[in-house]
């Protein structure tokens, strides 16, 4: 909205500062944070009233991790309206909202943060660990992640790029039209990035910590191929217009940091789904549009390695009927090792970041 104000800058000539994406994109993250720290503590206080509490899983379910975790009960939950409402107003302040992506990326957020509030709301009512049945979060996050691959697919300024499969470290493409596969090919990311984010979210300050470095890396791909001239340097596709998910994911860049902190050991208030499939969500559509899909495997390692752990944890169990760790997903895992929370949390911050820089190094490494 902002971004429009440019064009009175014949008027007075600062005013020509807001078409840079640069300025936005700061903006963009500063508005974000600054939001969630002014209204944080009034949703809290609120979810709190409502009794929205977080359902721990009773000791029949686990008995030593319901011992662990035992003083998060009742903790509030749905903390994700916080992070999905930052992002949003940030968005439609500095963004040009003319630009297909952003519709996409925002639009994509929303969605499923809908879903994810539909679950936490059951859970709530309900008073157990079960919301909505892993049916019917599969089929909304599937038919989303259609219509995202049918629209970059089919639209004339994203159709060429988008049927293209790249993978990190090779300038050529592997394929140069998927074809209908590019629709399987969405319908994986999008699906495997939110399930991966709802199941690393079971720390205080995991999954939004982890948010923060995927998000920036986002942020300067964004960047680079909206750029024609940075983009030719590194041998990636330009892709013209993309510049303005620098502001959507600089928005969720400070967004998170301003749930952070709240969400920080001890965390007053939880993402719950409607922030993790949000957050899932939308990094997955950012990385559709971008066309590095393969790329958010290195960026979201440890979403990846949380994901996988469960997948391995059943397949193991349902073929020998042995377990490979104490606990799926990973997280738990080390908890039940004897690892204390904030130590399994800031390790994986750490693993987080380094795969950041592993994911920004093949940018130039190609």
């Amino acid at each position: 909205m902002l971004y429009y104000l440019h064009l009175w800058s014949d008027v007075w000539s600062p005013l020509r500062l807001f078409r840079y994406i640069s300025l936005r994109a700061m903006a963009a993250a500063a508005t974000a944070l600054i939001f969630s720290l002014l209204i944080g503590p009034w949703i809290i206080r609120k979810l709190t009233e409502l009794k929205i509490g977080q359902p721990i899983r009773t000791a029949e379910e686990v008995h030593k991790l319901a011992e662990l975790h035992r003083q998060k009960k009742g903790i509030p939950t749905m903390g994700g309206v916080l992070i999905i409402a930052a992002v949003v107003l940030s968005t439609l302040l500095w963004a040009r909202l003319d630009s297909m992506f952003v519709g996409l990326s925002v639009g994509s957020m929303v969605v499923l943060g809908a879903i994810g509030f539909a679950d936490d709301y059951l859970k709530v009512v309900r008073k157990q660990s079960k919301g909505l049945s892993a049916r019917e979060k599969l089929l909304g996050q599937v038919v989303l992640a259609g219509l995202v691959a049918v629209v970059l697919c089919y639209h004339p300024d994203t159709r060429d790029t988008a049927r293209k499969l790249l993978v990190p470290f090779y300038k050529f493409p592997i394929i140069e039209n998927l074809g209908v596969f590019s629709l399987l090919l969405a319908g994986v990311v999008v699906v495997g990035t939110s399930n991966a984010v709802n199941l690393t979210d079971g720390l205080d300050g995991l999954a939004i910590g982890c948010t923060l470095t995927v998000a920036f890396v986002y942020a300067s791909i964004a960047y680079v191929v909206s750029n024609a001239k940075y983009a030719s340097y590194l041998q990636l596709d330009h892709i013209p217009n993309a510049g303005e998910l620098t502001i959507v994911c600089s928005a969720l860049l400070g967004a998170s940091m301003g749930f952070l902190w709240f969400n920080c050991y001890p965390a007053r208030v939880f993402m719950g789904d409607t922030g993790s499939l949000a957050i899932g969500g939308i990094l997955g559509v950012v990385a559709l549009c971008l066309k590095q899909e393969f790329l958010l495997v290195i960026v979201g390692g440890v979403f990846v390695m949380e994901a996988l752990s469960v997948i391995l944890q059943v397949g193991s169990f349902k073929l020998t009927g042995k377990r490979i760790f104490a606990m799926a997903p990973l997280h738990h895992h080390f908890e039940l090792k004897g690892w204390s929370e904030t130590t399994v949390v800031v390790r994986f911050w750490i693993i987080s970041i380094l795969f950041a820089l592993i994911g920004l190094s093949s940018l130039k490494l190609r």
